[in-house]
């Protein structure tokens, strides 16, 4: 499946923007879906992601009660929306489809990957 991520941009400080994650020719695969991002000069980092089986969410420390992963019916799209956003959290956002059943926080258990959207967020 290939991913296409959107709705990043530049923002200030304490605003936020909502990210889309659409996958093109069917829907989603897998077990869920992810988001990673990845700051200049640092490592690829997971940020949210939901399971399609239950609908269970999950969130790394930094971004838990800022940040909500949500889908519709059909799966398709996944959406990251992003409030109360800091300078820290600048990096480019990439979705993925996760292909493991479990290991949900780490980039190797996601099959397909988007592009990626740049969050640029100034103070």
């Amino acid at each position: 499946v290939q991913l296409q991520a959107s709705g990043g941009g530049l923002v200030q400080a304490r605003g936020c923007l909502r990210l889309s994650c659409a996958a093109s020719g069917r829907t989603f695969s897998g077990y869920g879906l992810g988001w990673f991002r990845q700051a200049p000069g640092k490592e690829r980092e997971f940020v949210a992601s939901i399971n399609w089986s239950g609908g269970s969410t999950f969130y790394t420390n930094s971004v838990k009660g800022r940040f909500t992963i949500s889908r519709d019916n059909a799966r398709n799209p996944v959406y990251l929306q992003m409030d109360s956003l800091k300078p820290e959290d600048t990096a480019v956002y990439y979705c993925a489809d996760r292909s493991r059943v479990n290991g949900q926080f780490v980039p190797a258990s996601y099959a397909s990957w988007g592009q990626g959207t740049l969050v640029t967020v100034s103070s």
